[in-house]
Order: structure tokens, then sequence, then C-alpha cells
């Protein structure tokens, strides 16, 4: 089993490039969970025709011990295992706190033992890299931490956190950094500059994605662009990454490829 985390500030797109990477490695015939872990809860409404699924959190406040696995895993129609970590009703509660209780629920019911993924992605919200927010680079859940940038200032800003998050945590035995995921905003010189930050903390820029009207055409519509245009050349540059992302986790852990 791998275990990945893909990060990046709000609105760059990382739940999009992570449903879109789920998709194509569920696609490949592996069993492949996706793991929201942002308080917005709409990590996998792309897998769901734009529909949001009920979350960890919201379903304990409901059900209490009576919670089941089966009423927070939930399958796409493209094979996908979706979960929402979910957050605390608004003004109460410490959003990072809910994901630590969503995930050590998750472990208490032994997802992993009861559906065997191959794959576990965690999408996570990269403008906080504290509390329950880094929970994902802790020992026992990711293995490795990707993070969506584009050439924008702030975006670059929120990577260069995350990556220095991910270095300290390295010290402690947690996760390391797999790349850089380019999701491209068209700002000048942005291959560059995205290029020049994954060398600053010693890593590459694994795979691009370009600007395109036809994914966020597909976002509108509550569609992953691989199992709706597998044919068209953003489905492709996805696919490339999530291959990618795959083979370097799968060299990580000293596999050999399928």
């Amino acid at each position: 089993m791998i275990k990945l985390a893909i990060y990046g500030k709000g609105g760059i797109g990382k739940s999009t490039v992570s449903c879109n990477i789920s998709s194509a490695l569920a696609a490949k015939g592996l069993t492949v969970m996706q793991i929201g872990c942002d308080p917005k809860a709409d990590s996998t409404a792309l897998l769901h025709g734009g529909e949001r699924i009920p979350t960890v959190l919201e379903t304990l406040r409901e059900k209490g011990k009576a919670m089941k696995l089966e009423d927070v895993v939930y399958k796409s129609s493209g094979g996908v295992l979706c979960v929402e970590a979910g957050g605390p009703i608004p003004g109460l509660g410490c959003a990072g706190r809910g994901i630590i209780n969503a995930l050590e629920h998750l472990e208490k019911f032994g997802a992993n033992e009861v559906y065997k993924p191959d794959v576990i992605i965690y999408d996570v919200l990269g403008d906080v890299v504290c509390g329950g927010f880094s929970m994902p680079m802790r020992r026992g859940y990711a293995d490795k931490v990707f993070v969506v940038a584009s050439g924008e200032k702030m975006a670059r800003y929120a990577a260069a956190n995350i990556c220095m998050a991910v270095e300290n945590f390295r010290s402690r035995g947690y996760s390391s950094l797999g790349g850089i995921i380019l999701n491209r905003r068209d700002v000048e010189n942005e291959d560059e500059a995205v290029a020049q930050l994954a060398a600053d903390f010693d890593t590459e820029v694994i795979g691009a994605i370009d600007r395109s009207t036809e994914i966020s055409s597909a976002d509108d519509r509550g569609e992953a662009i691989v199992l709706t245009k597998p044919g068209s050349k953003s489905a492709a540059q996805f696919m490339a990454v999530a291959q990618r992302v795959y083979d370097i986790c799968r060299t990580s852990k000293g596999d050999r490829y399928a």
C-alpha cells in the first residue's frame, strides 16, 4: 500500500488534481481511497457529480458510537473510495483538531483493513500546516507529500511553507517531499519560478497541468476529466502526473512496478 498527501493553498486546484489522480489510478485497476482533509468537505465532490458526501465529523455528531464505516465511506462511479473528514460546527471547535479526530476514528474502525486500498490519497488544505492539517505528514499516514503550486506569488509562498514543514517533520521520521505539481495559471516566467522553488527544496517539478477551459467546465459539471474526456490533452496530463506520483511512491518503498 502506498500513502501520499497532496497539499496546496486554497483555490490552487489541489482537489481537482487529487480527484483526477485518484480516478486515473482507479482506472488502472488499483483500489484507491481519497480522504478529504479540508473543513469545506468538498475534496471528493468531483467524484460524485459535484455533490458533497456526509463527513466523518457530522456523522459522529449525528450517530455517535452507532456510526459505521459504511456511513462515511462512499464509492464513486469511477471506483474511488471517498471519505471527507469535515470540520466543526461553524464558530465552534478547531478545524485542525477535527481532522485529527476524523483520521483517528477511521483508524479505530480499521478502514485500511476493511477496504484494503492499494493507494490512499490525503487531500489537505495547505494555507495552514500546523495541528491537524499536518496530521497526514505524520508517521503512519502519508509516506510522501506532493505540493500543488502555480507561478503566482502567493501560491509559491504557500508551497514554500508546506515544503519547509515537510523538511521539519522529516527529521522526526515523518513524510518526505515527493515533488511539486505545477498547475499553470499562465503568469509570466511561471515554469522557471516553480522550477526554482523545487530546486530550493532539493526536489523537482514532477508534472504540469495546463490551464484549460475543459478542466474548468468539467469542474463546473462535477466531473473528473480523466473519466469524462479520457482522450483530451488535459486528461493525458493528469494521467501522466498520476503515473509519476505512483512511481515515486513505489520506488521510495522499494517495490517493483506492477
